[in-house]
């Protein structure tokens, strides 16, 4: 009895010890709807004005196919080995949309790169254009091209990235699947996702608007239909949508576009620092929470000859906060070469400012890419933060990375491909394209082996 008693104080003492007050919503007591049976609530007028300006994409790629290894019962006949490469047409599907009344059309880079021919097609035109390329943008994946027609097109309105506002009711408009043009509703769930390890510069909506294949280059629009995303990617596991969908933020299409037809390249700053983001132990560090570290400084570099160091904490670039290590290097992609800054960074908890002069990305050897003729049908990058980011490479990982690989080429028979990291030729380990260069020099015209780490295992493979 005693014990009963004891457990119902504990329980009652339990139970009181600790209350919430919720703060409850007003009651709702009235609901609407149209103000009449012969009205309904449609966005159809803002609608059909941008889907005037989407355009379907279809792209022709002649690439070598490789027959499959012959079997041994088939040797006597055939020999040992494969097949000869066949050339067949790769075909691929895409959107794209007009921005000028003239016929340039911006798109995903990914889209139409590596197409040898282009064909556009607008809805309600039976006439099927040829495209040529303006200009192409990888790290950013955008690409503009450009059809002629006598028509005038309709270019379509263009939003602006500062009005956009979580939660907005967005439209995405493309080619999915290739089944023709369509349109899916949804809202603005994210912005300026920046760390999504999809491009090498990113800022990305994010929505939940079914985007699927076929959707890539279309436009992701506000219910006034103004355009404010180039429609780039989903976040999948199945290969359905799962309601992640990216879209490229207006304000950057409208940047690397300008610059593409202007152009028809993308000039951009360079600072000469690997960054790294603060985790929960850096920030012990700093009196900052937010910014870039910097990890490492390129030689000759104007962080080096600004007197920048190793260990700064970068939070501000001509009063922009820096959030990121990715906000960073957004920043400064949006500088071009020879534009003087103004860097605000945190050396040793005291707040430091100064100014340099920013060099041109696209001539730096970090991160310039190998000429092709260096290991034939191979591009080339040198391994920094970002690249190892992009591409999932382990830091304690050293070698040249191969960022491209042409199927017809004697490498992609011998197993090269995107990704692969060539860590050491013979004897001779390769940290860096120098290195590589001086070791191909060294056995030119001789056969080689190459030891290739491809996601933490290595292999060899012998090329001449």
């Amino acid at each position: 009895m005693k014990k009963s008693i004891l457990l119902s104080t504990v329980l009652t003492l339990a139970l009181s010890a600790s209350s919430i007050t919720f703060n409850d919503a007003p009651e709702v007591t009235v609901r609407t709807m149209p103000a009449s049976k012969q009205t309904i609530l449609s966005y159809n007028d803002a609608i059909k004005e941008a889907t005037a300006s989407i355009v379907f994409i279809s792209t022709k790629e002649n690439t070598a196919s490789q027959s499959p290894q012959i079997h041994p019962f088939f040797e006597q006949f055939f020999g040992q080995g494969r097949i000869p490469r066949e050339f067949q047409p790769r075909q691929g599907l895409g959107s794209g949309v007009i921005i000028s009344s003239d016929g340039y059309i911006v798109t995903n880079n990914h889209v139409i790169d590596n197409a040898d021919e282009i064909s556009v097609s607008i809805s309600g035109d039976s006439t099927e254009y040829a495209a040529k390329v303006i200009g192409k943008d990888p790290k950013s994946d955008l690409a503009v091209i450009k059809i002629e027609t006598k028509k005038e097109l309709h270019a379509i309105l263009m939003g602006h990235s500062d009005t956009l506002e979580i939660g907005d009711v967005v439209f995405a408009i493309g080619n999915p699947f290739g089944v023709g043009q369509s349109v899916t509703q949804g809202i603005i769930s994210a912005q300026h996702k920046d760390s999504v390890g999809i491009n090498e510069y990113e800022n990305f909506i994010q929505t939940d608007a079914p985007i699927n294949p076929g959707n890539s280059g279309g436009a992701l629009v506000d219910s006034r239909g103004a355009l404010i995303g180039i429609n780039s990617a989903i976040m999948t596991r199945s290969g359905g949508n799962n309601g992640i969908g990216f879209a490229i933020e207006v304000d950057m299409v409208r940047n690397i576009t300008k610059q593409l037809i202007e152009s028809g390249s993308i000039a951009r700053g360079y600072l000469g620092v690997s960054i790294a983001n603060l985790n929960k132990e850096l920030r012990k560090l700093y009196k900052s929470s937010k910014g870039a570290m910097i990890v490492q400084i390129s030689p000759d570099s104007p962080a080096e000859k600004a007197g920048l160091q190793r260990g700064d904490l970068i939070t501000e670039i001509d009063q922009k906060s820096v959030e990121s290590a990715a906000a960073l290097k957004n920043i400064i992609g949006e500088y071009k070469p020879d534009t003087t800054i103004t860097v605000v960074f945190e050396r040793d908890g005291k707040v430091k400012t100064l100014e340099l002069k920013l060099g041109d990305l696209s001539t730096d050897q970090l991160y310039a890419q190998a000429d092709t003729s260096l290991l034939e049908g191979v591009q080339l990058s040198n391994l920094d933060a970002q690249t190892r980011y992009s591409y999932r490479i382990a830091d304690d990982i050293e070698g040249v990375l191969i960022t491209e690989v042409d199927v017809s080429s004697e490498a992609y028979d011998q197993n090269l491909r995107r990704g692969d990291v060539i860590v050491q030729i013979e004897k001779h380990l390769t940290p860096d394209i120098a290195a590589l260069s001086k070791v191909l020099k060294k056995y030119k015209d001789k056969y080689k082996r190459l030891y290739i780490n491809r996601g933490g295992r290595i292999f060899v493979t012998v090329i001449k």
